[in-house]
C-alpha cells in the first residue's frame, strides 16, 4: 500500500481496515500465494516413481544414505518433486550425518506441519503446501540460527543448480 492511498483511508474513516495489511508479515503472504493441488491416486502414481510414490503418498521412509542429495553441495534450491515447490535453498544445507538431506530452516509458508504418533512418541512431520506430499520429520537437533532439522527423504527432493 502506497503513501498516498493510506492516507486516503485515513481520512476516510477506513484506516482500521488497512492495518492489518500493513502488519502483515512476509511469511503470510507467502502462504497465502500458494495454490493447493490435487490429483486423484492413479494420477500420482503414473507421476511419481514408486519410490516417490510411497514416501510422498504413503508417508515411507527411503533407506538412511541412498539418496544422492544427502552429498549434495553445488548452490540451487531443493523442490518438492511432486509438484516443484521450492522448500529449501542450499544455504540452508547441513551435514547432519543421519544419512537423510537436513536443513536448518526451510522457505516461509512452503511447508504444513502436523504431529506424527506412528512411533508411539510424537513427532512433528511436514509436508509440501501446495501437494500435500510427505517430507520427512523436523527436530530441535539442528545448528543455528534455528536449531532445528529438517530431515527429508531424498526422494521427496528435486535440486535444481543455479545457474553459473
Amino acid at each position: 500500500m502506497d503513501r498516498r492511498t493510506f492516507i486516503k483511508l485515513a481520512t476516510g474513516g477506513a484506516s482500521i481496515l488497512a492495518l492489518p495489511q500493513l502488519f502483515m508479515s512476509a511469511q503470510a503472504m507467502a502462504a497465502e500465494r500458494i495454490e493447493k493441488i490435487s490429483k486423484t491416486d492413479a494420477e500420482w502414481k503414473k507421476l511419481l516413481t514408486p519410490a516417490q510414490y510411497d514416501v510422498l503418498r504413503r508417508e515411507g521412509t527411503e533407506a538412511p544414505f541412498t539418496s544422492p542429495l544427502d552429498h549434495e553441495k553445488r548452490s540451487g534450491t531443493y523442490v518438492c518433486t511432486a509438484c516443484e515447490l521450492p522448500h529449501f535453498p542450499s544455504k540452508f544445507k547441513f551435514d547432519s550425518g543421519t544419512g537423510w538431506p537436513s536443513f536448518y530452516d526451510v522457505l516461509p509458508g512452503h511447508i504444513e506441519t502436523r504431529t506424527d504418533y506412528k512411533l508411539v512418541l510424537p513427532r512433528t512431520e511436514y509436508h509440501c503446501a501446495r501437494c500435500g506430499g510427505h517430507h520427512g520429520h523436523v527436530f530441535k537437533d539442528g545448528p543455528a540460527p534455528t536449531g532445528l532439522r529438517y530431515c527429508n527423504n531424498g526422494v521427496a527432493l528435486k535440486f535444481i543448480a543455479d545457474k553459473a
